[in-house]
């Protein structure tokens, strides 16, 4: 399909219907496709707290060799808090969790730029590390997040921000909040966002299908879904969206739904908005025909 980058996701725990289900590990799924991929970038999802930089650093850098320099990761602060619960991880507040992936990515740069690296942090502290192999190339690093914690982190520390679906006019406001805190920084950072895309012959044929979706929508799970969520910030923002309760991250609220010039015209009105690339979904037969290849030519 001509895909660039393929997100290898870290799910701890999840039932399927109150958000998203849990996954196999990302560590081992990454080494999987690292050995069965050619040329597609590996973007791991890391969750600090439940690693430690020093390790990953190590691992990152075998990745990074057996792969032909084509693995990243994304730094994922976490807020699904029963997940914490579960494997015994410290929470933190919502804040204090992003202190804590900035001091993650910290000594994850470090540990690849400098030989010997020694750092002393507040959850974090290495001594004369050395990684072995080297890597080799420099750290891209992506991060989620939509709060003011999570831009300030972005601007300070990561190359790439994932962000939920939504219409064009949010995700130029949070383009805008990025680039004024990146305009103090001197650093650079681009977006990728979700999008689900659901194409059919005509527009009138997937809405139907959207509408035949939103009425088996169980108000119960909605509820589930609304309380899963409740440790994060920024993020589904847009509960009064009916959409954003079909599926995970708000894929169907970027609505890149309809036939294939709807949906190819969609997409220009984000890459105008800022978006760098499309994070997606690509489930759908009709959108994997007709419009990715118009995207590929974008």
């Amino acid at each position: 399909m001509g895909l660039s980058h393929l997100l290898i996701a870290q799910r701890w725990w999840g039932s399927g219907q109150e958000i998203e289900a849990s996954s196999l590990d990302c560590l081992a799924m990454t080494a999987l496709f690292a050995g069965s991929t050619e040329s597609m970038q590996l973007i791991t999802a890391i969750h600090p707290g439940f690693f430690l930089p020093t390790p990953i650093a190590k691992w990152g850098a075998t990745i990074d060799q057996i792969s032909n320099g084509r693995w990243s990761i994304n730094v994922t602060s976490g807020w699904n808090m029963r997940e914490f619960d579960m494997y015994g991880i410290d929470k933190l507040t919502h804040d204090e969790r992003y202190e804590r992936s900035a001091e993650f990515i910290e000594v994850l740069r470090g540990a690849w730029t400098q030989e010997s690296f020694n750092y002393e942090g507040r959850f974090y502290r290495a001594e004369d590390l050395t990684v072995e192999p080297r890597p080799s190339r420099d750290l891209q690093v992506f991060q989620g997040g939509q709060s003011d914690a999570a831009i300030a982190m972005a601007a300070q520390h990561s190359d790439w921000m994932f962000l939920n679906g939504g219409p064009p006019e949010k995700i130029r406001g949070i383009v805008k909040k990025v680039g004024d805190a990146t305009a103090k920084t001197g650093r650079q950072v681009r977006f990728a966002m979700y999008a689900a895309p659901l194409c059919r012959s005509t527009d009138d044929e997937a809405w139907q299908q959207i509408d035949h979706w939103l009425a088996e929508v169980d108000p119960e799970l909605v509820d589930k879904r609304r309380e899963t969520v409740s440790g994060a910030e920024g993020m589904w923002s847009s509960q009064e969206d009916p959409l954003s309760m079909i599926d995970s991250n708000e894929g169907y609220a970027a609505r890149l739904i309809g036939s294939p010039t709807t949906i190819y015209e969609r997409i220009c009105e984000f890459q105008a908005a800022g978006v760098d690339m499309l994070h997606l979904d690509v489930r759908d037969e009709l959108f994997q025909a007709e419009v990715l290849p118009q995207v590929h030519a974008l």
